[in-house]
């Protein structure tokens, strides 16, 4: 038997990178995934997750469910005294109130159903790096906001968690080089780098994290903030 038979999945970020492994693992598993991404994808529903109405009525629509994973992210790096207030609204919309707005859609069918959530945060929310103010602002949120609903709804039987990656490889990463100041001072940069060998992990590798904490394998996991770093916060 497949950790996810039987399991209703909704999934953020369906379209590539760490959402696409994800959405790959889960179906793989199993689980009836209802996966949506602001890109085009097959068996992925188009949906602006900052459009806080449209996902909402898609979740109460479509749940309950018994998991539900909040992958999308954007990332625009920046001097911070450059930064534009519409690009800093972006970020915090995508990476914190959408998957806020997710979660308390969902929750009441994940208490009925004693489910659980997996967010992904970042490294980036654990510790400072340069030229990303606003990315590490919604990071850190998403890792506390985790910590806060893992401590409120711990008695309701619903687990809350975070994976924070380092450094993957994925398409937000290779557009992130576009975005990048060209006076940067490296040395600062480098402490996104993985010390593990290759210095990137492979989407994979986070959705089969994102995996253990969504299973019953982790039922005793709850309010953890699960690094995937490479050796970053050793």
């Amino acid at each position: 038997m497949s950790r996810f038979d039987g399991k209703r999945v909704f999934l953020t970020g369906a379209a590539s990178g760490i959402g696409k492994a994800t959405h790959e693992l889960f179906r793989a598993e199993g689980a009836d995934v209802v996966a949506v991404d602001i890109a085009e994808a097959d068996d992925v529903l188009r949906c602006d997750i900052t459009d806080t109405a449209a996902v909402v009525s898609l979740v109460q629509e479509r749940g309950p469910f018994d998991v539900v994973l909040n992958v999308a992210g954007i990332v625009k790096l920046g001097h911070s005294l450059d930064v534009a207030m519409t690009d800093w609204d972006r970020q915090i919309a995508v990476n914190l109130t959408a998957p806020f707005a997710i979660m308390q859609a969902a929750l009441p069918g994940l208490i009925e159903r004693k489910g659980n959530i997996v967010n992904v945060g970042s490294i980036a929310g654990m510790r400072g790096q340069a030229y990303s103010a606003a990315y590490c602002a919604s990071k850190g949120g998403i890792v506390m906001m985790s910590k806060g609903l893992a401590v409120e709804y711990s008695k309701r039987g619903v687990r809350i968690n975070c994976v924070c990656p380092g450094g993957v490889w994925t398409p937000l990463v290779e557009g992130v080089a576009a975005s990048m100041p060209a006076d940067l001072d490296e040395t600062l940069m480098q402490r996104a780098y993985n010390l593990l060998p290759p210095g990137f992990a492979k989407p994979a590798e986070i959705a089969e994290a994102i995996a253990y904490l969504a299973s019953d394998a982790a039922r005793s996991v709850t309010g953890a903030a699960f690094m995937i770093d490479g050796g970053i916060d050793s």
